[in-house]
């Protein structure tokens, strides 16, 4: 018996050391939010919000010029959770009027990946990857969630003075089931509805949801074992209406306000990874899902604020591909970094598996690089050259090194897309970062061939696995060629 006893104690002291030495995650992924909008972008109290904890949390780890995402909530989440273009998994646009929504799954998460691996996953925030039974977080790896299914602002929906000045909303009758609600979820269970998402709620759930994330990593921490805590806050989405706690602290208005108050959410995070003692072996990643939103788009006041870059989400723009991201791992990510290299949303996936020691899925296309050693430090190069820049389902333009390749032009949300017949407009980042000029020979002759071997290379690989159709069902088993 002495003898069985130790050899448990041995496995379990072996187990428990593995677990010790896999980094907790924590993830944090704001909702429309402008490149710099931030104090280290170049926003910050030059944008009437100071963010003196998110600078100091860059000038403690690695801050990325060059980080690009989807141009729309939905595929960019998509493409996090699974490292592969949205394209591919049939989740390429913000569901409207769309039964079946978000992944399959078939798909692969990294919530699954890691938990295979012996980490607690939890969701805090807006999933909007699924509102039907399967589709849920806690179906696609998490074992829990609290947050919305959807997006910030159905919370208007249940406005009726805001809806009684739109004559075709104002006697609309919405059932129960087509109510925006704060839900929640265990493993296994079928998530709960808590309470209506309406404006009051909105104000307040990015505290809960900073709340609920803290408790989480306590819990997680006391058991000994790694966690990973995905936090998809609802700021800066409109309806931009921050804390009461934070209304008008800004002086400049209520998504100044949001800035503010989302950079001490993210304090208050970081401040209980210290008291649990978890500094030095928890990765921060704080980073958002598109650039920001036209100023059209409900507030009419201002959104968020792309700096350099020209355009708005829902296009192939510099201003709503390119997001901040910052990375904190001490010891490991060298404090102060700051680089231009490009990386892309679906890096996030691979990189984070291959830290957590997880199996990256091999019956499938998987677009994202793994960049430990680019993170690291131990190496300069993130290697990654480009990426093809999907909205919707139209391939709008490639990116490649400091150029881009548009194949159809649309500066904001709002704006007709002009096709170009023959000849892509061809743009210089580094010279025209707004995209105003259409570089002239003999470059736009030169540049064809870097651009169509990224093409061919990407047509190949959909032939080899084919895409996933928008609005699959939950019994879709993979592309044919992919399970022979």
């Amino acid at each position: 018996m002495r003898f069985i006893a130790s050899l448990l104690l041995f496995f379990g002291l072996v187990q428990q050391s593995h677990a010790q030495e896999q980094p907790n995650i924590l993830l944090v992924l704001t909702d429309n939010t402008g490149w710099a909008d931030w104090g280290v972008y170049g926003g910050g109290e030059l944008r009437g919000a100071p963010s003196p904890r998110i600078d100091d949390l860059a000038a403690d780890g690695m801050r990325l010029l060059n980080f690009n995402t989807e141009p729309q909530c939905t595929p960019s989440r998509a493409a996090l959770m699974t490292g592969r273009h949205a394209i591919r998994s049939g989740a390429h646009s913000v569901p409207i009027g769309t039964p079946l929504y978000g992944l399959v799954p078939w798909e692969i998460t990294l919530a699954e990946t890691l938990s295979a691996s012996g980490y607690a996953t939890g969701a805090f925030g807006k999933w909007h990857l699924g509102r039907t039974e399967g589709r849920f977080p806690t179906d696609q790896g998490f074992d829990e969630w609290y947050g919305i299914p959807n997006s910030t602002d159905e919370a208007i929906w249940l406005a009726p003075d805001l809806l009684s000045k739109h004559s075709v909303l104002a006697d609309v009758e919405l059932a129960d089931s087509d109510k925006p609600w704060i839900m929640e979820a265990s493993r296994g269970e079928l998530p709960v509805r808590l309470k209506p998402y309406d404006l009051d709620e909105r104000r307040t759930i990015d505290g809960e949801l900073t709340d609920k994330t803290i408790d989480f990593m306590s819990r997680s921490v006391e058991s000994g074992t790694p966690f990973f805590a995905f936090v998809p806050l609802t700021a800066t989405h409109y309806p931009t209406q921050p804390h009461p706690d934070f209304s008008g602290v800004s002086g400049h208005g209520e998504y100044a306000d949001m800035l503010m108050q989302t950079d001490a959410y993210l304090g208050k995070m970081l401040d209980a990874i210290d008291g649990l003692g978890v500094r030095d072996n928890t990765i921060v990643i704080f980073t958002a899902d598109n650039g920001a939103e036209h100023p059209d788009n409900g507030d009419g006041e201002y959104t968020g604020w792309t700096g350099p870059w020209a355009g708005t989400y829902f296009t192939a723009m510099e201003g709503g591909l390119r997001a901040p991201f910052i990375a904190r791992w001490p010891e490991k990510i060298p404090a102060g970094r700051v680089s231009n290299e490009i990386v892309h949303i679906v890096d996030i996936f691979t990189t984070l598996a291959a830290i957590g020691g997880a199996d990256i899925p091999d019956d499938r296309m998987i677009d994202g690089l793994e960049m430990t050693e680019f993170f690291t430090g131990e190496r300069a190069e993130s290697g990654r050259e480009g990426f093809v820049i999907y909205v919707g389902e139209d391939l709008r333009a490639l990116k490649w090194r400091d150029w881009k390749w548009h194949f159809a032009w649309q500066e904001t949300k709002y704006d007709p897309i002009e096709q170009f017949s023959t000849v892509p407009k061809v743009v210089n980042l580094v010279k025209d970062p707004r995209e105003t000029r259409q570089v002239a020979e003999p470059y736009n002759s030169w540049i064809q061939y870097p651009f169509v071997k990224m093409l061919a290379e990407f047509h190949a690989t959909v032939a080899q696995y084919p895409h996933i159709p928008l609005g699959a069902p939950d019994d879709y088993a993979g592309p044919e060629s992919a399970n022979q």
